[in-house]
Order: structure tokens, then sequence, then C-alpha cells
């Protein structure tokens, strides 16, 4: 996971979809590449932030991956904050909130089980959120696979500790409602103001424990430098990469191609950290990414208004 994986869309709504026909190119680029290349980087800055946990505490480093990938937005865009009424700070707060508590869980989380394991779990938030309030059976059959891959993780030793994966759990509830918040927010703060601004709510919540736990971290030039690496990695290159992929792919698209989340997840941290996934972990990991990319499949789209 993720700061902004899977919400770029919020802040543009003129999405077109592409529907059967082959997507139009930006840059001659194809926008599937493109996201693609967005959920590598995303997966490549985690593996590199958990690489700092012997050094720093998890809530040091994502004190410092979101206070430097504030700075990268803040230099993109300039948000406008005069004359804003509570009615546009209220959506904008629990949205940095939510960025704020996802990124510290799946840090404290990723110091204790895989970051495989960790990614899998944390995305039953985000499918949990496309399913609910739906009576159709079939979305039910893909709640049902996704908790079977949660009941396999319990069911055999795969030696990830409760806490662990009660973390993962907290990332995807909080991931579920930055993305709630993600339509609301950016329908109130136009571009990417939105989320600059709940990435700098998000660093001034995690500044306490954030810096209390750093010690001499914050004078250690390789950590300033890998959390600068990972602020870009997981946060500003995948947040522009998806802003223009969103212009021309399917929402149904774009939602199979996030579902590839946790499978990254796991291939970034073998490449990275060497950190290998037991076969019970993989079937777990199979179980959810078949029920997102079913959910995504089945879903229903609303009528636009």
């Amino acid at each position: 996971m993720t700061d902004e994986p899977g919400t770029a869309a919020a802040d543009n709504p003129d999405v077109s979809p592409v529907g059967g026909a082959a997507a139009p190119r930006w840059h001659g680029i194809n926008p599937v590449w493109l996201v693609l290349a967005a959920i590598a980087s995303v997966q490549v800055g985690a593996a590199f932030a958990k690489g700092l946990f012997d050094t720093v505490s998890p809530w040091t480093a994502a004190f410092l991956r979101v206070a430097f990938a504030t700075v990268m937005f803040t230099l993109a865009a300039r948000p406008r904050l005069r004359g804003r009424t509570w009615a546009d700070w209220r959506p904008v707060i629990g949205y940095g909130l939510c960025l704020a508590g996802m990124n510290v869980a799946i840090y404290l989380s990723f110091a204790r089980i895989p970051i495989g394991l960790a990614v899998t779990l944390e995305f039953l938030g985000p499918l949990a959120l496309a399913v609910i309030g739906s009576r159709r059976l079939v979305d039910y059959a893909w709640v049902l696979l996704a908790g079977l891959g949660v009941a396999l993780l319990g069911a055999f030793p795969v030696g990830a500790d409760l806490l662990g994966i009660g973390l993962a759990l907290l990332a995807g509830a909080m991931w579920a409602g930055y993305i709630a918040l993600a339509g609301p927010t950016g329908e109130r703060w136009e571009g990417i103001t939105g989320v600059t601004v709940a990435s700098f709510i998000g660093m001034i919540l995690l500044a306490p424990p954030g810096l209390a736990m750093a010690g001499s971290a914050l004078f250690n030039p390789t950590v300033l430098g890998i959390t600068a690496l990972v602020g870009l990695l997981s946060s500003f290159v995948p947040y522009a990469l998806e802003m223009q992929a969103r212009r021309t792919i399917s929402s149904a698209t774009f939602g199979i191609l996030m579902s590839l989340e946790p499978a990254a997840a796991a291939l970034a941290a073998l490449v990275v950290l060497g950190e290998k996934l037991q076969p019970v972990e993989w079937a777990a990991m199979a179980c959810v990414v078949i029920a997102s990319v079913g959910a995504t499949r089945t879903a229903r789209t609303a009528p636009i208004d």
C-alpha cells in the first residue's frame, strides 16, 4: 500500500471509459503500462522502506515518507487555502487522517509480517468497499473467497503474528476510508491540491511520534535519502502516472490492474529484500486477488447524472 494508489481519478472526474476499444495513448505509452508502472513504483518503494526498519522506527519512516511526498506535491501544486469553508476542510481533514493512518499501520505491519502478506490483507479494505451494500449473490461469493484467503492464514502456521495481521487489516480500513473520501475531496479541491493538503495534514499528525522516535536518524544521510526516494516512488510518481492513465482507461480495467498489487508487493519484497512467502500465503494471496478481479468484473456501474 500505498499513499495514493487507486485514487487519482478523484481529482480527475473527466475520465473517459474506453469500453472494448483500444485505449488512446499518452505520449505513445499505453495507459495500461502507466498503471503497471505505478503499481511497481509503489511496491518497490515499500520494500525500500522496510529495509530501513533495522535503523529507524516504522513511525519515523512513515513520517519522513509523507513529509518528503508533501514537499513534492506542494512544489507541483500550491493549494489555495484562503476563503475556504468548513465544507471544504471537512473531507480533506478526513482524507489526511486516513492517509496518515494507513501509512503508519501498514509500515508497522511490514515490521512484523512479510510485505506480500500485509498488502494482501490491506487489500481487503478496498474490496469490502467495492461490494458493500450489494445484495447480489455473486458479490457475496467474492467476499467469501477473500474470507477463505484470510482463513487460510489462520488455519496454518505461516509465521505471521496476530498483531501484524491486525495492523494490515487496520491499514485496509484506512485505505477504504481514503478511497471513500477521495471523491468529496476532489469535488472541493481542484487538481492535485486535495491530496497535497491531505498529505500536509498527515505529515502534521505523524510528526510527534515520528520525531520522538527518530533519534539520530534525522541526521543520517542514508535514512533521509532512502525515505525521500520512498516518498517519490510510493507517492508522487504513482499518483502522477495514475492521473494520466485514468484519462483514457476504463474504470473496470483500472480496477483489475490494481488487483495485482498484492502479487507486485510480494515480488518487490523478494527482489529487494529476499523476502519469501510460504505456499499457504501465496494461496491466500491468490484468493484475494481473484476475489478483487471478480468483484471488479461484475461490479455495476452507477449511472451518471
